[in-house]
């Protein structure tokens, strides 16, 4: 699917790694038939997913043990699991077919108990594992359900890119624009673009914007853009991003809400900042924008105390200011948008509500203005 061609702005979710890993009971993804259908309802055309390229290429049928990221958060497993890929992941993309759901491919390079992504040693490496994905998934005749390819999520943070060695000493926006960065990026794409030119490929971003990156090899800009990244909020609050401790959902508790409620339109307004950045990188590069994790803070849950609205105020503020710009042509409507996350999946009318937002937004993505 060429996104240049697309009618209007689509609306996507990501669905990581928990699409496949967070199966036990309760987890929200133990039906995919059922929750595909309350994705349609809610008014999505899209879904982000993991389909563990660096397993698969290796061997699609073996159940893999993977070790977890975290424990505090709902993305993927919070302890110890078991998967296999294939033939679940064609299986999912079939039930995505028949409900004209898109698919957008990234990964986070999930952490086995041999750590298999660590022979990941070149470029051409990383494009081959992909080529190898979508020949698994081209053998299905399933390729027409692809959206785009995101060879590495966040790249080149080191949780989800410890092959790639800069990470260690330098920032991940440096890191990425040093002669290294772009060789990864600009290599391992053109492996897998020689053997599918049909579809479009890119690196998602979180860290800095900095509209002066040579771009130049990727068909679009996926930037992951949230207020906190452009405000002292979690500074202020006492969320350090712990993986395994709750003591950073506890001073949410605290003092997350009470701080955003004190000055909301301060809160906005940084997001807003971040969205014209992102909104400007866009025009001078001349490509359009993805964003697939958004708007307000980066970590939430279910969790006592902890209330989804002013997440859902923050959230909708940001999916309207980046429809307006005209730049985006898929966004989110938040990180959260997923059966896991209960207080925001279950709120049907909010999500119905945006997602028709999204699809009424312009689309300016050719000039410089």
């Amino acid at each position: 699917m060429q996104i240049a061609n697309i009618p209007h702005p689509l609306a996507i979710t990501m669905w990581d790694f928990s699409w496949l890993e967070r199966r036990w009971p309760g987890a929200g993804y133990e039906d995919w038939d059922l929750i595909l259908d309350e994705l349609k309802e809610r008014g999505y055309d899209a879904v982000r997913i993991d389909p563990y390229p660096h397993l698969l290429a290796i061997d699609p049928q073996k159940e893999w043990e993977l070790l977890p990221v975290w424990n505090q958060q709902a993305w993927g497993s919070p302890a110890l699991n078991r998967v296999t890929i294939q033939p679940a992941l064609n299986q999912f993309l079939a039930s995505c077919k028949a409900r004209e759901i898109k698919v957008a491919l990234s990964s986070w390079f999930r952490q086995d108990r041999d750590d298999m992504r660590m022979l990941l040693k070149t470029p051409q490496d990383l494009g081959q594992v992909w080529r190898q994905t979508l020949d698994s998934i081209a053998d299905a005749g399933l390729l027409d359900t692809i959206l785009y390819i995101d060879l590495c999520n966040e790249f080149p943070l080191r949780w989800w890119a410890p092959f790639f060695a800069q990470e260690a000493e330098v920032k991940a926006k440096v890191a990425r624009d040093t002669p290294d960065g772009r060789r990864w990026m600009h290599d391992s794409i053109a492996v897998v673009r020689t053997a599918y030119p049909e579809l479009e490929y890119s690196f998602s971003f979180i860290s800095e914007i900095d509209s002066q990156q040579d771009v130049s090899f990727l068909d679009f800009l996926e930037l992951h853009l949230f207020m906190t990244m452009w405000s002292d909020f979690d500074e202020q609050v006492g969320y350090t991003y712990e993986f395994d401790d709750s003591q950073g959902y506890a001073n949410l508790v605290q003092k997350g809400e009470g701080l955003y409620r004190s000055d909301p339109e301060k809160w906005k307004k940084a997001l807003s900042h971040g969205i014209e950045l992102a909104a400007e990188w866009s025009r001078y590069a001349q490509k359009p924008l993805i964003t697939t994790e958004c708007w307000g803070v980066i970590n939430y849950k279910d969790w006592p105390l902890l209330n989804w609205e002013w997440v859902k105020e923050l959230c909708e503020y940001g999916v309207r200011q980046a429809s307006a710009t005209g730049r985006w042509v898929t966004m989110a409507t938040s990180s959260f948008c997923g059966p896991q996350f209960v207080g925001m999946w279950r709120d049907r009318d909010w999500h119905r509500h945006l997602t028709d937002v999204i699809h009424r937004g312009p689309l300016k993505i050719g000039a410089k203005k």
